[in-house]
């Protein structure tokens, strides 16, 4: 019988059974993701790498995802849900906390929204400082670390980059063809100035609710772009089990 690492799933035997040491956290959103794409998108990607990675490890636990982020910036197009920054930081700090005070205080954080990242770090970085034992790693970007993982000539516009993208189309086609409309793909690349990052809101760089050239995405794209992720994810575990989650300054100096 498969070994249980969801925790809605398990009950306290299988729990016990199982000697869980570290836990994994997909963090997503609810927000609009192009004429075809699902709202959860970036939950399910991220949900779906954290329980591949969870097969790979020994001890992992994957944490309830939390499926709703902070989406101001996209709530021009329907049908966006949002937190506001400080409520999902607080939520941030009571699922660490609360995981750290049940006994595992090794945490992975897979993020799935740009508008997670800020949160994400006040909210782990403040839990750290309290829990000082504690270790808490955020893959906070995805997206972007998937393109660095590849060929630079995997990806045919943009780098793979966008909001429902080609990149974010080619893992969702992979993962989850079923809820994926492409006959309706549209999107633009925007032009943004080199320089300071520029705050915008979504409805400021395209009319389609998507970035980037969805219609470039393929199967085979978005699972490359997987294997690569869970490796990368599952290669830093490995690492770290190694290493017994020390850093830093290993020997007293």
């Amino acid at each position: 019988m498969e070994k249980k690492v969801f925790h809605p799933e398990m009950n306290y035997s299988d729990f016990k059974e199982n000697r869980f040491d570290k836990a994994i956290l997909a963090v997503g959103s609810a927000e609009n993701h192009g004429f075809h794409l699902p709202f959860g998108t970036d939950t399910l990607v991220a949900q779906a790498l954290a329980m591949e990675v969870a097969k790979r490890v020994e001890g992992m636990l994957v944490l309830p995802p939390i499926p709703y982020g902070v989406s101001f910036h996209y709530q021009d197009f329907p049908f966006t849900l949002t937190l506001r920054p400080e409520t999902l930081i607080e939520v941030l700090k009571d699922v660490l906390t609360s995981t750290i005070e049940q006994g595992i205080n090794r945490i992975i954080i897979l993020n799935g929204h740009d508008g997670n990242i800020a949160p994400l770090e006040v909210a782990s970085r403040t839990i750290k400082v309290k829990h000082p034992d504690a270790v808490i790693a955020v893959l906070d970007a995805w997206w972007v670390k998937a393109g660095e993982l590849l060929p630079k000539d995997t990806f045919e516009v943009w780098d793979g980059l966008g909001h429902a993208g080609e990149g974010e189309s080619s893992i969702m086609l992979f993962l989850y063809p079923q809820f994926c409309r492409m006959e309706n793909a549209r999107g633009v690349v925007p032009e943004l100035p080199e320089g300071p990052d520029i705050k915008w809101k979504f409805n400021e760089l395209t009319p389609y609710g998507a970035t980037g050239d969805p219609t470039k995405a393929t199967v085979e794209k978005g699972q490359k772009m997987f294997e690569a992720l869970v490796s990368y994810v599952v290669s830093f575990i490995r690492e770290m089990d190694r290493e017994g989650w020390r850093y830093g300054l290993k020997k007293k100096i």
